[in-house]
């Protein structure tokens, strides 16, 4: 967030201070050019009325006057190139006394006339209008968010594989040797501590192994499949112009393009939700947290085991089905 608010900080910023060239532009460009192949090099507004940078309006005014007596064709005939001086000398008295354009001329006097070259002015430095910065920054804060997505897509699955592994060695044991069947683990995560650093209490997940596959059990008696599907991808869709984009079209239309679920209810984070309903001490469970675990399964000896037979109450695992996404399992108590 903090990253994105910035960016949209510089765009407002740049959004105020840069503009495209306008005819205006153009126009003084093509002055500053004549005026300094009639009068020389280097030769400015300034410099050709003779006035400082700081004069005022009235002082443009009366620097206007007593040039244009000089400059006047009709004191000055059969003088070549007369006429052509004598205009751009009002053209430039016009511009120096209205503001806007004095504004407009004064920033390329600080700043430098851009040179023409091929089909148009540029800067030895560049300067951009407002539709390519805008069009930059969108590019460069689309990139940036689909690599912070792909950073969080390894992270994902690091959790992932941390979970599913300490449930497996939970209930094949410290061989990992593959157990046909369906067995329930209690994984212990570690401790979760607070911003100070501050035990909170064990965070401890109920959890089903069943040949490989790993699922979360809930209180509910819900289970969600873990695994690598259960990590939401990096996608450019997901970007926040192309999202933006699709959300105004929606809106427009009242149709829904290319709706993915959020993974939001994927079950990585449902596994944290289950720690922290299933923890005594009611801390929210941090997966990221570096855990030194101790597990417990229905291996002899645990003192956790899950009934199979007989008169006890059995786990009956439902048919997989797509939910918001993700892929869970329903379990059901009779």
């Amino acid at each position: 967030m903090r990253l994105f608010s910035f960016t949209f900080a510089l765009l407002a910023v740049l959004a105020t201070t840069v503009l495209a060239w306008e005819k205006e532009d153009h126009e003084i460009f093509d002055l500053v050019t004549e005026l300094e192949g009639a009068e020389g090099k280097g030769t400015t507004f300034y410099s050709w009325l003779d006035v400082p940078f700081t004069a005022t309006t009235n002082e443009i005014a009366k620097a206007y006057r007593k040039k244009s007596m000089v400059l006047h064709p009709d004191k000055n005939p059969n003088v070549k190139g007369i006429h052509e001086r004598f205009a751009r000398l009002g053209v430039i008295s016009t511009i120096l006394r209205n503001k806007e354009s004095r504004e407009r001329y004064d920033f390329f006097y600080k700043n430098g006339v851009p040179k023409w070259r091929g089909t148009g002015y540029y800067y030895s430095r560049f300067r951009p209008g407002l539709g390519s910065v805008f069009v930059f920054l969108t590019i460069l804060t689309s990139g940036l968010q689909y690599v912070i997505q792909r950073i969080n897509y390894r992270k994902d699955l690091e959790r992932i594989d941390f979970i599913t592994g300490k449930a497996k060695a939970a209930a094949w044991g410290p061989k990992m040797i593959p157990v046909n069947g369906q067995r329930k683990v209690r994984v212990n995560l570690g401790d979760a501590r607070d911003e100070d650093g501050e035990v909170l209490g064990t965070k401890w997940l109920d959890m089903i192994v069943e040949d490989s596959h790993v699922y979360l059990l809930e209180p509910s008696g819900d289970m969600h499949l873990i695994d690598s599907s259960t990590a939401l991808r990096p996608a450019i869709g997901n970007t926040w112009f192309l999202t933006l984009l699709k959300s105004l079209f929606t809106k427009a239309t009242g149709i829904k393009l290319g709706a993915t679920a959020s993974p939001a209810s994927s079950n990585a984070a449902a596994s944290g939700n289950a720690a922290q309903s299933q923890n005594k001490n009611g801390s929210a469970p941090d997966i990221d947290s570096d855990a030194s675990s101790t597990t417990g399964s229905e291996a002899p000896g645990s003192g956790y085991s899950t009934p199979k037979h007989g008169d006890e109450a059995k786990v009956k695992v439902a048919p997989t089905v797509k939910a918001g996404g993700t892929r869970r399992k329903n379990v059901k108590r009779r």
